[in-house]
């Protein structure tokens, strides 16, 4: 039987060759603001540093690292501001300051003690020949719809539900809060957010929908502007806020500040059937 799993490629690693790893740890922590580290070998010989997603190892190997000034890393980032200031604060060498470039990001560039050029990025809330202003007659409401509002709109964004309207309504008054999109020349539910929750430290949103003549208009944003306000008032401090979304959307969730990380789900399905 030919072996159906495929590779999946989920963590890459660059390895930069230094004079000194141990020098190399502590700057990236004390400069850089890394918070964890590792080494092997006593004096190191290899290490390295982490942060939320990055992760960057130091070989020793001075022959090479002599001949590697000059050459760069780029890491992705949220917060920018933060951390450039972080960076201002502490002395590093920013040999570009941040700024906006034409191709969509915001960066700026520290040259480490190594002399290798870090680029420091984040997307720029911008997207060419998208509207910043939401149309006039749409307004964001803190608002449950109505079953059939709720069904035609899932049902507008080609999803599918075999949920009658008695489920579909408890689901609905199960949420914590839901946000919509209403078009006041009609009264039609044109987007909605919904946003489950414990009301206490973990808070899961789902179903961000957006009629497909509405996409592209800023609906889709005011949404989750708008759901972000609620939990910023209503979430308790280090409160969890989890969601579920394709890898084209990460860019859009990320400018909420949703980052992606590592989890596991399983799925109900009664019509498999175990191997005996």
């Amino acid at each position: 039987m030919e072996n159906s799993l495929q590779p999946a490629i989920s963590h890459a690693e660059t390895v930069l060759t230094v004079h000194n790893v141990s020098e190399s740890i502590r700057y990236w922590q004390e400069t850089l603001g890394f918070p964890n580290q590792w080494t092997w070998g006593e004096p190191p010989t290899h290490g390295g540093v982490s942060w939320h997603g990055a992760s960057v190892q130091f070989a020793l190997n001075p022959t090479l690292a002599a001949e590697k000034h000059g050459h760069s890393m780029w890491i992705r980032v949220r917060n920018i501001e933060t951390l450039y200031q972080l960076h201002q604060d502490r002395k590093a060498e920013i040999i570009m300051p941040l700024s906006r470039q034409i191709y969509g990001l915001t960066e700026y560039v520290v040259k480490d003690l190594n002399g290798y050029n870090i680029t420091f990025a984040t997307p720029t809330n911008f997207k060419k020949g998208h509207s910043s202003i939401l149309p006039e007659n749409i307004q964001i409401l803190i608002k449950k719809p109505s079953v059939s509002q709720y069904r035609n709109l899932f049902e507008s964004v080609g999803w599918s539900t075999a949920a009658t309207d008695e489920m579909l309504q408890a689901q609905l008054d199960f949420m914590q809060t839901i946000v919509i999109a209403e078009n006041l020349q009609n009264g039609d539910v044109i987007g909605c957010a919904l946003l489950l929750g414990d009301g206490f430290s973990f808070y899961y949103v789902k179903d961000v929908m957006v009629h497909p003549t509405w996409q592209g208009k800023r609906v889709g944003t005011a949404l989750m502007q708008e759901l972000t306000r609620w939990l910023d008032e209503n979430a308790t401090n280090k409160a969890l806020v989890a969601l579920y979304s394709s890898e084209h959307l990460a860019k859009f969730y990320q400018q909420f500040d949703f980052a992606p990380t590592f989890g596991m789900i399983r799925v109900i399905d009664r019509d498999h059937q175990p191997m005996p």
